[in-house]
């Protein structure tokens, strides 16, 4: 084999890296509309003690142990977790994948081959031959145009969106999952409270058939007051509908069976933590979604690199070596080697409009996702601001509600006390023993919106996620599966 032209090609090759030239638009991340504070942070508490950042572990802020527990097997059961995960796993194969082409391919080929063909001297007789043949093939395409880098970049940037987009998944199931548990307790103080108002409502109804029985009152008080206790009885087990159907949906979100899985009645006087908030430019680099938007957005960038190196030619390296002989015996020898070795430069003449079809449509792919990287920034200081704001007011209304439920009660006091003086009548009593059920289930209802908009500022405010958690080229290239 000359050797010295295979040692020319050879020579050449880094002149065709050092030429190389990547084309396209590199890529600059565009500006979004960040203000310069939260609107509804005016009077905004200041978090004890003064923590910059959530924790990660969030939840903990509610001290409560069976919300931890629940939390943590998110993590490891959660289906749509699971799966989120896996097509992270799939993007970094696709980044390994296209890493792949800065490498030359090299085959092997073994074939033993018999043949026959007419014989000249006597078409009925026919000669047989026998080939035996070994080759090793390689061929490199040097990326002069920046093809393959940019599909690399592509790749890499679509593979920390999914990492991104995990730790969005990951988020949305722990904020959902808080907010089930809070409903469940929530269904139980409801509970709770009715069963208390049941047991009120049968000792009134004893009182009015006692004073039935003496000549007080008619018979029509008696009825009323059995009206009234058997609706309430109706309405406490209604919530054992809801109930069963929010344990259900808690034992989806921890991957387990609902016909496995139950969680006990307890009370519901978990406390409302104060959030710290941060600036409004620190949202974009705390919130997992808005990094994978912006991912996505480097990913299409580099797409319309990989379509415009489609208008330069293509050049290809290919060398192959081998030996070919009749005989075993002497198969690898010398004198039976055979070799090929060139460059070969290809380039597309006319193909109807394709290529530039697929310029445009990179190009559109990347403004779109310009405008879904803005509108994911604008969605989100939206959700800071209402959930603050929801805060601040549910915060105002529960101190008037608490100051309701506390008057309410002493109504019902006076009001009963006169139902026995005989001053009023039955009515009276159950008019006001409703407005006191309603306004203790409106203060109960009040305390799980306010734990439910608390969840969800923690989910508009990242949950303790930092876009430098994402993976960096060397964790995409490797085996560990970043959390």
């Amino acid at each position: 084999m000359k050797l010295h032209r295979v040692k020319r090609v050879a020579q050449l090759a880094p002149l065709f890296l050092l030429c190389a030239c990547a084309v396209g638009p590199d890529y600059v991340k565009p500006r979004a509309e960040v203000p310069a504070a939260f609107k509804e942070q005016v009077a905004w508490k200041i978090a004890q003690p003064a923590d910059l950042e959530i924790a990660q572990k969030w939840w903990e802020l509610y001290h409560d142990p069976l919300l931890n527990s629940l939390e943590e097997q998110v993590n490891i059961s959660n289906q749509t977790l699971l799966q989120a995960e896996a097509q992270y796993r799939q993007a970094r194969a696709l980044v390994q994948g296209a890493r792949a082409a800065y490498f030359p391919t090299v085959s092997a080929n073994v074939s033993h081959t018999r043949s026959g063909a007419p014989s000249s001297s006597s078409p009925s007789s026919s000669g047989a031959a026998t080939s035996n043949l070994l080759t090793v093939d390689a061929s490199w395409e040097p990326d002069i145009w920046g093809r393959v880098g940019r599909a690399v970049e592509s790749s890499q940037a679509s593979a920390q969106a999914s990492a991104a987009l995990v730790q969005a998944t990951r988020l949305s199931t722990q904020a959902q999952l808080a907010q089930d548990y809070f409903q469940l307790r929530d269904l139980d103080a409801d509970r709770q409270l009715y069963d208390k108002t049941v047991a009120d409502y049968a000792k009134s109804l004893q009182l009015t058939q006692n004073q039935y029985a003496a000549g007080i009152v008619p018979k029509e008080n008696v009825v009323l007051a059995q009206t009234q206790l058997k609706t309430t009885e109706a309405q406490a087990i209604d919530f054992d509908v809801l109930r069963a159907q929010m344990e259900h949906a808690i034992a989806l979100l921890v991957g387990q069976p609902a016909s496995t899985f139950s969680i006990a009645r307890a009370t519901f006087d978990t406390a409302v933590p104060v959030l710290p908030l941060g600036l409004p430019s620190a949202l974009l680099e705390r919130r997992p979604d808005i990094a994978n938007a912006e991912r996505l957005m480097a990913a299409a960038n580099a797409q319309i690199g990989v379509a415009k190196a489609a208008y330069f030619p293509s050049l290809t390296i290919a060398a192959s070596g081998g030996f070919q002989s009749s005989s075993l015996a002497n198969w690898i020898s010398l004198p039976n080697r055979l070799w090929s070795v060139g460059p070969a430069l290809a380039q597309t003449l006319f193909d109807g409009g394709a290529r530039r079809a697929q310029t445009d449509s990179a190009i559109a792919a990347y403004d779109a996702s310009v405008a879904g990287y803005r509108q994911t920034v604008l969605t989100g200081f939206q959700e800071v601001e209402d959930n603050v704001a929801a805060l601040r007011i549910l915060e105002q209304e529960a101190l008037k509600q608490d100051e309701a439920v506390t008057l309410s009660k002493r109504s019902v006091e006076l009001t009963i006390n006169q139902y026995k003086a005989g001053i009023v009548n039955y009515l009276d009593v159950i008019t006001v023993e409703t407005t006191a059920l309603s306004n203790e289930r409106a203060a109960v209802d009040l305390l799980n919106r306010r734990l439910g908009a608390n969840v969800l500022l923690i989910k508009a405010l990242g949950g303790g996620w930092n876009v430098a958690q994402l993976p960096d080229a060397d964790a995409l290239n490797g085996s560990h599966l970043e959390k």
